[in-house]
Parts: C-alpha cells; structure tokens; sequence
C-alpha cells in the first residue's frame, strides 16, 4: 500500500530548520484548568445508575417492540418499498412527507425528491399557504439539507425555508423558536448525534408531551455516556512518556506519545487478528508528516503554490484523512480489509469532508457527502458515519468563529454538557 505523496517531498537529513528560524504561535492559556479532572474518583457507573439504565432499556424496547437499529432500518425498508416508491402521496401533509423523506435519506434510501412538487403553485412556487404551517416548515427545511447535485427543487426549499423560519423564530413560542434558532445555526445534517440528543432532552421536556418512559432512558444514556468520556480522559493524563534524545526538544513528547498510541493499537488489535489495521493507520500518519513537511518547506521559502499544487497536499495536512484511517482501527467486523483500502485510497465522501475541513466549501462538500450515502454504498454506513461525523465537528468549531483555536462558545458549551458532572443532576428523573 503505496502513498500518493511523491517521493521528492520527503525532508532529507540535511533539510533540518533550526529552532530560532521556527515560526511559533501564541495560543492563550487553556480555558478548561482542571474541569475534566474533577470527576468522582471511581471509574465505573455506580450498580444503581447501571441497573436503572438497563431497566429503562428493556422497558423502550417492549414498548417500541423494537431492539432498535436492525429493526428501525427493516421497517424503513419497508415504507420505502410501499411508500417512496411512489411520487404521489396526496394525503400526507408537508410535515409528514419532509419527516419521511429526511429518514429515507438519512438511512440511504434514494427517495425521489419530486414528493415535494404537490406543494408548489402553477407558478412552480413552494405555496404560501406552507409558511403557517411552521413545523412542516422547520421540517422541509432538515429534508433540504439531504439533496444531491442538480436537485433544483430542494436548492428551492432551502431558500424558501430558511427565508421564513428567520421571521418565525421571532414570533413562535418557546421551544418551537429554540428549535427553529438551533437549525438555523446548524441543521440535523452537520450537527454531532449526542449534541443533537441532548439540546433535544430540554426541547422535548419545553412541550409536555414527551413519553416518560422514553425521557428517562434518553437522560440515563446521557449521564452513562458522560460518565464513559469522564474515565477516558482519566486514562489519557495517565499517559507516561520517554525521553528520545535525537529529536529536537518540541517534538519529543509528541513523538513519544504517537508511538505509544500506535504500540497501544497494535497490542490490542493483534489479540483479535487485526494487526492490517494498525500498519495502514500508521501508513497513513507517515504520508500525513510528508505533507506537513511540504508545508513547512513551503513557508521557510516564502513560496506561494498554486491551487493545483496546494489542494493534493492541504486535503491530507488537514488531518481528516489520518483521522479517519485511525478511527477505523478499533471499530466493529463489518469494517473489512476492503474497506480499509477503499478510505486509503481517498475515495469521494474522504475527499469532500477533508475539502470542508480545509476550505469550509459546505455546498459541494455536503452534496458529495450525501450521494455516496445513498445504497448500494461503497463501505459499510457506520464507516461512512464516521467521515460525516468529522464534517460535522468542522462545522461546530468554525461555523461563524474559529472555535478551535480560540476556544468559542460553541466549542465550550458543547464540551462542556459532555463533561460536566453537574450537568446531569439538572436533568430531573421522574
């Protein structure tokens, strides 16, 4: 398995930069201090809280009749069969037909967007009589952010919709203008699914017409899952480090602390026979230090390359390439050798969530991401699930501010409800 990066590029032993000719940034101090290290000294769930969450587990299942993921997608098949195949659905209203379409887009079912040409006039317009209907609004506008290249009439929705829910907002109630305000900012499409769960725990809550049962569960799997990112950030300050002496100062605690994660991978992938893994990843990591050396390189010469030359290089400095590669390492079987060269060989939907990494080029990004969602896919949809979800942190971090390196608002309170312990005792079990 062979890297693009050309040979050429790779730093010689005579091409080393000195430190006082290093260009260095200087970040502020961080923000956090030790928040995420004053979490309650054991690292397992306490038995009540586990047993409570188990309860209210089976309870949503006999309930729904439903264990969840294998059985929702059957059923979605289902209604794509006897429902979407079909264009004309007269009697489902626009709330009801954006829901669907969303959901059938959102699994990879290609549902055909013209359901939504009964709610345009002779004119070709989207009708005036949708702009009362505020929850059919809000849902068209989610829908419209599931389009592919060339699908005019949802490039139309997105227009119309997003005109009349920034005059709504003002004047619906709470929680419909909590709602309304949240998509506007970030629609369900580029929004994280655990940000998403928990602004929804309060909206819901903002009705009064939530299911109690489904309530509890949803608050118990919040707290099981805070307590879960709690004990991993224990594990990572418990990290030691060795000294390498050949490497400059400012990168010895980097360089230890990569070969350590990667021994780490590779110590507990072999136990399962999936050692390929580990070697790609770092495959992957190599042609990411390649290229950050060409960017270097670039600097220190005051050379300004071209379009053609920067993007080959930036959609790999980015990071979005080898984090993906990495994230795939420990996932579940499904995730085949195939699959692994399929992402090393940057396929489009790699491509498009590193191009808006780099460029924040959201239109065309967004589009390339959605169509290879569509089945049949080229690689399993918890594999693809995984590139979206980095688009969708790049959209989190630099929508409106540069979240990451300067720590924003957005950026605080979303780690925040991640991770901090009071956070849960405001969500009130019933």
């Amino acid at each position: 398995m062979s890297s693009p990066i050309s040979t050429n590029l790779v730093p010689s032993q005579h091409g080393n930069t000195s430190k006082e000719n290093r260009h260095l940034s200087k970040f502020k101090p961080s923000v956090w201090g030790n928040i995420f290290l004053s979490s309650p000294p054991q690292m397992d769930m306490d038995a009540g809280t586990q047993q409570q969450y188990e309860e209210s587990k089976q309870e949503v299942r006999r309930m729904c009749g439903l264990p969840f993921q294998k059985e929702i997608k059957e059923a979605l098949q289902i209604i794509y069969h006897h429902h979407c195949n079909h264009i004309e659905i007269d009697g489902d209203d626009l709330y009801t037909t954006a829901v669907r379409f969303r959901l059938q887009r959102e699994h990879g079912f290609d549902v055909h967007c013209a359901t939504f040409n009964k709610f345009k006039d002779k004119k070709g317009n989207f009708k005036e009589s949708l702009i009362g209907d505020v929850k059919g609004m809000l849902k068209l506008y989610e829908a419209a952010h599931f389009q592919r290249h060339g699908e005019n009439i949802l490039e139309e929705a997105l227009s119309f919709t997003t005109f009349h829910l920034k005059l709504a907002e003002t004047t619906v109630d709470y929680p419909l203008s909590t709602q309304i305000a949240n998509a506007l900012k970030r629609p369900l499409r580029k929004r994280l699914p655990r940000l998403i769960a928990r602004s929804y725990i309060s909206i819901y809550e903002g009705y009064g017409t939530q299911d109690e049962i489904l309530m509890k569960f949803a608050k118990l799997d919040f707290k099981i899952l805070q307590h879960l990112h709690k004990k991993e950030i224990n594990k990572i300050n418990r990290w030691d480090t060795n000294c390498i002496d050949q490497l400059p100062d400012y990168m010895k605690l980097w360089y230890s602390e990569t070969l350590s994660v990667y021994k780490d991978m590779e110590d507990l992938m072999s136990k399962e026979g999936k050692s390929y893994r580990v070697q790609v990843a770092i495959e992957a990591m190599k042609r990411q230090s390649q290229v950050y050396y060409v960017e270097a390189k670039w600097l220190h010469e005051n050379y300004i390359p071209t379009m053609e030359e920067y993007m080959p290089i930036a959609l790999v400095s980015c990071g979005y390439w080898n984090l993906t590669m990495s994230s795939f390492v420990g996932m579940e079987d499904s995730i085949t050798k195939e699959a692994f060269n399929w992402a090393f060989n940057d396929p489009k939907i790699v491509r498009a969530s590193s191009t808006i990494c780099r460029l924040m080029s959201d239109i065309v990004g967004h589009k390339d991401i959605n169509e290879d969602f569509l089945k049949p896919t080229a690689a399993p949809t918890s594999a693809l699930n995984r590139i979206l979800n980095l688009a969708r942190v790049i959209d989190l971090l630099y929508t409106g501010e540069d979240a990451y390196t300067q720590v924003g608002e957005s950026a605080k309170s979303s780690i925040t409800d991640r991770f901090n312990p009071n956070l849960i005792k405001n969500l009130r079990f019933k």
